[in-house]
């Protein structure tokens, strides 16, 4: 691999990075592994490898900022182990163009979610939960229902965790998106151990990936300082403007 091809695959870590840290949303790595010419899987692979090494160094900030309630983290983390140990068997048998189609249809929702949420509903207040019997087996559920889906596209996870956890615990965002990155940690792992069994990650893409992430780490860092100088009108602007990119490019290989 020469240094252009490692520069490309640092660059798009660093673009993933920057879209967590300053939108806690990161679905650019698959549009742009696909406009590049890479095949479905691999970009899949890649993209899961990359989640790895983000998703632990954004969950020991959350941490540190008590943000992560790791009793509660850890059933969804759980759930997410198992689901997406199923992601190798789904991505051999399942045919790409339908799996493009659902990122499609997922990245639409997180879209249009983003657009005509109220801002009342964004800044819903936090509650203590303390699970119990009950509350365990529905946080297990969500993280194995999100693992199952997110980690066969090649995505994080908070689009589709964030609103469930909302629905059937009542969670706010700000301590929901902090367990779908503590959530992104167990399914990852579990995601590249499937995909690896399964023949669908080769080595290289472990490589790939592995840049990939070194470069997302570097993102992150700088989407989150960046967030404090930009107003609110035109952070919003920039993520509608990226999620509408990424569907372009989804929708033109999709055809």
């Amino acid at each position: 691999m020469g240094f252009a091809m490692h520069a490309l695959f640092l660059l798009l870590g660093v673009l993933r990075g920057f879209c967590l840290g300053f939108w806690h949303r990161g679905m650019v790595i698959v549009p742009a592994m696909l406009l590049t010419g890479y095949g479905y899987d691999s970009a899949v692979g890649i993209s899961i490898l990359q989640m790895a090494c983000s998703s632990v160094v954004g969950s020991v900030a959350n941490f540190k900022k008590g943000l992560l309630d790791l009793h509660v983290g850890f059933w969804v983390g759980l759930g997410g182990l198992v689901g997406a140990s199923f992601s190798g068997a789904i991505l051999t048998y399942t045919s790409h163009k339908v799996l493009l189609g659902v990122f499609i249809l997922v990245t639409l929702y997180a879209l249009l979610r983003f657009v005509f949420v109220s801002k009342k509903a964004q800044e819903q207040e936090s509650k203590k939960l303390n699970p119990a019997t009950k509350d365990k087996a529905i946080l297990v559920a969500i993280g194995a229902i999100t693992g199952i889906f997110a980690i066969s596209l090649g995505i994080g996870g908070g689009v589709l965790m964030v609103p469930l956890l909302s629905y059937y615990l009542g969670l706010s965002p700000k301590q929901s998106v902090p367990l779908s990155l503590f959530f992104v940690v167990f399914s990852s792992i579990s995601g590249v151990a499937s995909l690896y069994q399964s023949h669908i990650l080769q080595w290289q893409y472990l490589q790939w990936g592995l840049l990939v992430g070194m470069g997302s780490v570097l993102g992150v860092l700088v989407g989150v300082r960046l967030i404090p100088k930009v107003s609110a009108s035109l952070h919003r602007y920039l993520l509608i403007s990226v999620y509408t990119l990424s569907l372009v490019v989804s929708i033109y290989k999709w055809f």
